[in-house]
This record gives C-alpha cells, structure tokens and sequence, in this order.
C-alpha cells in the first residue's frame, strides 16, 4: 500500500470508532439485535444439517440391510437332463448342436427347416 492509502484508512478507522462510541443506547440495542439474528440465521443451516443427518444415516442402514436379507434366492440347481437343450454359450455359436445335448424330436421335420432356411433366404433377395 502507498502512504495516501495507507493515510486513508488510518482515518476512515478512527472516524468508524469515534461514531461507534457516540451511538445512542436504542441504536446500539437494535444493531446488536440484528446481528444476533444474522448470525443465528448463518448457523441455523448447520443445525438442521445436523438434525437431519441421524436419521437419513438411520434409514439408509435399513435400506442396506433390507437389501441384503430380501435379495431373491438363487433358482435350485437342477440335473442336466431338467435342463434346456441350449445354453447361452451354444446359442452364440454357429455350429450346430452335438445330437447327444438336443432334443430329438428337433431332427424329426429336418425337410421343414431345410425349406424354411431356403424361404428365408428367398425372400430377403426380393
């Protein structure tokens, strides 16, 4: 700071401080009201925050916890002959299933599928 500005509020200090002690009792009663409320209503959030923050922590553990006992139980295993004749991973592969893991009545209209394949391809040329 320059010396000028360093003057100034030297002054300005000493003209707030002279007026602050001049203050009639009514004056200084209601500025020391108001600042009393400004500063309750700055902690005011806080305290609710505060009050808040038992029981959102309380209902969220309860949610956790009904998470956990309720989840759904995993399906039974069951023998491989209950099973379906594919699985996910056979689904994607692009040969066809061995004959010993399929149904057998699926080799029973072979024509129908060799016809249907045929159609199908007939009709996405059209």
């Amino acid at each position: 700071m320059t010396s000028p500005d360093k003057h100034l509020e030297q002054r300005a200090r000493e003209l707030w401080h002279e007026a602050a002690q001049r203050i009639d009792p009514a004056t200084a009663g209601r500025l020391r009201a108001a600042r009393r409320q400004a500063l309750d209503a700055v902690q005011a959030p806080a305290r609710r925050a505060v009050r808040w923050l038992i029981p959102t922590g309380a209902f969220a553990v309860i949610a956790l916890a009904t998470m956990l006992v309720w989840q759904p139980l995993p399906p039974p295993h069951a023998s491989t002959a209950m099973q379906p004749a594919s699985s996910a991973d056979e689904l994607d592969n692009e040969l066809p299933p061995d004959a010993d893991k399929t149904d057998p009545n699926l080799y029973q209209n072979l024509d129908f599928y060799g016809w249907l394949a045929s159609a199908g391809s007939h009709a996405a040329a059209r």
